[in-house]
Order: C-alpha cells, then structure tokens, then sequence
C-alpha cells in the first residue's frame, strides 16, 4: 500500500471497468512501473460496472447514431476475443419493432442493420407468438451477447496483481492539484485521514463523480446528465429463461439476461430513469443516491411489458438495482454513447474519461495509443 506522500508514475481515480482497464494498460502496454487505482467502495467494480444491463452491444440499439452502432459492430468481436470467459452467448436475442410510436419502422432497422453489417434474420413463427401482433410489426433474431460482471472483476484482480498495480479501496480522490516537484498531486481521503500522492498522470474515471474535485481542477467542459436509475433483476417464466429481448424504438424496454445473479434485467424507457439533473460541482451524485428513497417502478415497467409480451406478467421481481447513469448532454437527441476523453489544460497529465458501454473500452484504449505519455521525473523529491 502506498505511504503518505508516495511518488507513482499514474494514478487512476475510479475502481470501475474503465479505471481497472486503464491501469492494466498503462502498467502492461506503457510500461509505467508505479500504477496506483484508487477506488471509494470497498470493493471493484460495484457501481455503474456491475448495476447495468450487463449488455455487450452489436450496434442494434442505436439506428439513430450511425457512428455508435458503427463502433460497437466493430468492437463486440474484439470484446469476445479478448474476454471470452466473461461473455454469455446461450440465449436467443430478439429486437422487435413497435407499430405505434417507433422513431424506426421495420424496413428502416433492416436497412440500418445492413449498413453497419450487423447480421439479422426473420424470427421463427413460436418466437413471434410471444409477442402481441397488433402491437408488434416485426420481430428479428439479432447476435448481441451479456456479460457477467463478476468474472469481469475477478479477471481485473488478476491482472492488477499480476502488473503489480497498487489499489487503495475505501479512499476518495478529494483533490487534484499542480504539485511542488511533481506535475501533480492527488489528495485522498479513508478512515486514517488524510494522504498526497504525487504523479505525472492522473486519470479521471469516476464516471458520476467526473466533477466532484477540489484544489485546481475546474471541472469537464462537457455537458453531463445525471440519473438515478432502477434495473429490475427479475426471475422469468420458463418460456423466457433463454431469451433475451429489445422493443424499439420509442415504447423501449429490454430484458436481457444477467449472469451474475442468474437472472434477467428489465428496463423501461419511461420507468427505469427516476430522477435526473444537470451534473455540477459541488452536488455529489452518489449522495444523491444514497438519499433517493428507492421506491421500485417494477409494477409499471411489467404492466406495460405485459401488453407486448404477455408472458412478463409471469415473472418475479427478485431485486432492483439504482445507480447513478451518466450521459453526455449533446447525445440526448441521438442515443448516442461516444467516450469522453478530456485533457485538462490548467493540468497538464490530467485526463477525465468516460465510456457509457463497456465496448467503449477500446476508443478509449486506442485514444490513449495516440498519447506520447513520457514519464517526467520528479524534482527534488527527497523519496528515492
């Protein structure tokens, strides 16, 4: 563990996928020999990395943002190569298209798909009875896979150990500030006080948390959206266990397995989002949610699934998971989920990133290729 003002080549603040991901990659790909992740749980990955749909996209969901569905077409084999113990491929996954209210017809997710190269096929006859026709205009066989979250942590562990990487739970990054004789300096917060470690790079990768620094950083430039969410862990019916399904695009929800729990998420357009807010410094979102009083949306977010699938009104709420979900203002109108990769030039080595699927894990991975990232050294350090 590190000491009270120790020297590191990088510290990552955000212990989620995104920050496990860069670290292993700065310590393995850059050769930086001191690597601190400094994480606020008690453990990795317990925030947005695990309370998701645990959904590794294909480009499908997005017909409105030709670059995102683009992205994750290119991204979802490359996911599947390099993680493949993490990655469920046993269930059939179905994207239906609504007659009523779709901001896409069925001609024109068909002809989306074939300009991304995403593979669809008509759905067979006892997959479409599961659906309401009158609701209903078409139904697709599709390849999307899910993730389990929790061999996704236990690869992470490994691979930090394994490349020696240094991580501090139960700390918060409180500041990030211009050091004496290092670039910068990063001041953490845990239960035996205060501590300064001094670094060339830090990497900001706290996803809802992006603003929330004191000392000389002054915030990301772009727009953020914060929302508390509801992700119902739901037990389905047996004509449902192998299914994983998207309605499109308007009345949206999906149930997708999770296989971390065993279980299927289901989440609704209308009633997985509770609460939302312009992000700004100085209001914590996780505050925010530890105060939400999480009443479940579950009842709404069946009943209305029920009218197209009416095989949901059989399955059993087991549990929700809220978290704080966080997009960028600009992609409102699009559904688009680019990465945010921002450097900070009042700090120069301070980058604040954020990826809003886990496929993004490779823009980011291929931005930081383009990085020259030199080691500085430290200036009258009395540490050696």
């Amino acid at each position: 563990m590190p000491s009270p003002n120790s020297k590191m080549d990088a510290v990552i603040i955000g212990g989620g996928f995104y920050g496990a991901a860069i670290a292993i990659y700065l310590a393995k790909q850059r050769n930086f020999k001191r690597v601190l992740l400094i994480e606020r749980e008690a453990a990795l990955m317990q925030r947005a990395s695990y309370n998701n749909q645990a959904r590794v996209h294909n480009g499908y969901h997005y017909p409105r943002s030709f670059t995102t569905a683009y992205r994750s077409r290119i991204n979802l084999p490359k996911f599947v190569r390099d993680w493949p113990q993490v990655v469920h491929q046993d269930f059939t996954k179905l994207y239906a298209i609504a007659r009523r209210n779709s901001k896409v017809t069925a001609k024109q997710f068909e002809r989306f798909c074939r300009d991304i190269g995403a593979h669809t096929q008509p759905a067979t006859p006892d997959l479409r009875a599961l659906f309401e026709p009158r609701l209903i205009e078409d139904v697709f066989l599709v390849q999307e896979y899910a993730f389990n979250t929790a061999k996704l942590m236990a690869w992470a562990i490994q691979e930090l150990k394994e490349y020696n990487v240094q991580i501090l739970l139960n700390t918060q990054a409180t500041k990030i500030s211009q050091g004496g004789h290092s670039p910068l300096q990063v001041v953490t917060k845990s239960k035996t006080g205060e501590e300064i470690t001094f670094c060339s790079y830090v990497f900001n990768c706290t996803y809802s948390g992006l603003n929330q620094f004191e000392g000389g950083f002054s915030g990301i430039h772009s727009g953020l959206k914060q929302e508390i969410t509801e992700m119902a862990l739901m037990q389905m019916p047996e004509s449902l266990r192998g299914l994983g399904v998207t309605v499109m695009d308007g009345p949206f929800f999906s149930l997708m397995p999770f296989p971390a729990r065993g279980l299927h998420t289901l989440s609704h357009v209308r009633y997985t989002p509770h609460l939302n807010w312009t992000d700004e410094q100085g209001i914590d979102p996780y505050e925010k949610l530890s105060q939400y009083p999480r009443d479940s949306r579950v009842d709404r977010m069946v009943r209305d699934v029920g009218r197209y699938m009416p095989n949901v009104l059989n399955a059993k709420h087991v549990d929700s998971l809220f978290e704080v979900k966080t997009v960028l203002m600009k992609n409102e109108g699009d559904d688009g989920r680019p990465i945010l990769f921002e450097r900070h030039q009042n700090l120069p080595g301070c980058y604040s990133v954020l990826g809003g699927k886990i496929d993004n894990i490779y823009d980011v991975l291929e931005t930081l290729d383009a990085e020259p990232l030199p080691i500085t050294p430290f200036k009258n350090n009395p540490e050696k």
